[in-house]
């Protein structure tokens, strides 16, 4: 132990998620509920961060009266809790994207591609509720454009969505990313999704969907290609 350093000052180390949270703000680098700090987790910290949400689930669990102790359901609930949100929920908040191996477009592809429907699933960042939904991109790729394989869209997508998100942002930020991996002439992005919000509290109503859409380009510039896309997809 250093000299100059007294026990109660390593009892009172910062937290790691109050150590990510400093190299954000100095870094001055937004950390909204869907956007992506990887780039400020430092190997071994997940680890750390993922048992610091497991004790404050439970001081959550404990604030709602649940004994944990001898609930044999419950026992383990707040370590599980905060498994499903850093490593599969809200994975996409914590984990650099996925590899993506680019091709160029050797024969010059200039027409019309489109993929889905892509499965998605998010949480609302509202109510941390479930989003579920479907997912189709469309594509029009110059001679200059980067081809990708198929299974990268859906990669992407989960990645964007595994975040606390609102539909229209999310869309927003897919189209952002493909534009900058593709550089198509032309992108459009359309989602439709249930929204559990609705379902489980509020309204409860479980019949309405959310649609929306993201055109880019020669989407956005010429009509009869918007329609052509939106006939295929038969949304």
């Amino acid at each position: 132990m250093s000299e100059n350093k007294s026990p109660a000052a390593y009892l009172a180390a910062p937290s790691v998620s109050s150590t990510i949270r400093q190299r954000l703000q100095q870094a001055k680098h937004r950390f909204h509920a869907n956007d992506n700090i990887s780039a400020f987790i430092e190997p071994g910290e997940l680890e750390l961060l993922l048992d610091e949400v497991a004790g404050k689930m439970k001081g959550v669990l404990e604030s709602l009266v649940i004994d944990t102790e001898s609930d044999h359901n419950t026992h383990d609930t707040a370590r599980r809790v905060a498994k499903m949100y850093l490593n599969e929920v809200f994975r996409g908040r914590y984990v650099p994207p996925p590899p993506v191996t680019e091709f160029p477009n050797a024969e010059r592809l200039n027409e019309l591609m489109i993929v889905g429907p892509i499965t998605v699933r998010s949480a609302c960042s509202h109510h941390f509720c479930p989003i579920m939904g479907r997912l189709w991109i469309g594509v029009m790729p110059n001679e200059h454009s980067n081809l990708i394989g198929l299974s990268k869209y859906a990669r992407l997508a989960e990645w964007i969505m595994s975040r606390p998100q609102i539909q229209e942002e999310a869309i927003t930020q897919m189209a952002e990313l493909l534009m900058s991996k593709v550089s198509p002439d032309g992108l459009a992005v359309v989602m439709e999704a249930d929204h559990f919000c609705m379902h489980w509290r509020g309204v409860k109503d479980a019949e309405t969907k959310m649609v929306n859409s993201v055109m880019r380009g020669s989407f956005l510039k010429d009509a009869s290609l918007r329609r052509e896309f939106l006939s295929l997809i038969k949304l």
